[in-house]
């Protein structure tokens, strides 16, 4: 079986239909592309590292099972959803990390011109958390976005298939939501 787009969302159909067979399938078709995304989001920490890769990736594959009702829309969905719960897992565990050193030591990455300028700003996950919070109360779509481009690693067409809407939107909503999001960390 070969690893398209077409195949995994087939398989996530098959799953969603409740077919046991479909999750034993979908696993070696998205467990390299797991291990990308987690590798991504690790090779922005500094400092000490407690999370590896492969734990990430289990500890997302679990939560992802665990999505009941989820209604599987394509491979695009799938990741959009998975980096969401990368997401959640660095958060929980950096607040656990910062509550065990009693507020200091924040999990660090770095936002290099994916946001922001070209001067890279070390800023602390959990800043970077709040700050999405904050977008997406005002603009859940521009935070959905982030999401999928920079901690999914999805390009503008995967994106735009996930959120089902033009490329142009997500081109246009990326841009803006980069500015707002630079300008609000670096006030901090």
């Amino acid at each position: 079986m070969s690893d398209s787009p077409k195949d995994v969302t087939q398989i996530l159909l098959r799953w969603q239909q409740g077919d046991p067979e479909a999750l034993n399938s979908l696993m070696p078709l998205v467990y390299d592309e797991l291990r990308r995304l987690a590798s991504g989001y690790l090779k922005r920490e500094y400092g000490e590292r407690t999370l590896q890769t492969t734990g990430l990736v289990h500890e997302a594959y679990l939560r992802l099972v665990d999505q009941a009702d989820v209604d599987w829309k394509n491979r695009a969905h799938f990741f959009g959803v998975a980096a969401h719960l990368m997401r959640q897992i660095l958060v929980d565990h950096a607040r656990r990390r910062q509550a065990g050193k009693r507020g200091g030591g924040g999990l660090k990455i770095s936002l290099n011109d994916r946001i922001g300028k070209r001067d890279a700003r070390d800023l602390d996950l959990l800043a970077l958390d709040e700050a999405l919070d904050r977008l997406s109360a005002m603009d859940a779509q521009q935070a959905r976005i982030v999401e999928l481009r920079y901690f999914s690693g999805l390009n503008v067409e995967e994106t735009a298939e996930a959120l089902q809407v033009s490329p142009a939107t997500v081109k246009r909503e990326w841009h803006s939501a980069r500015i707002w999001l630079y300008n609000e960390l670096t006030r901090r």
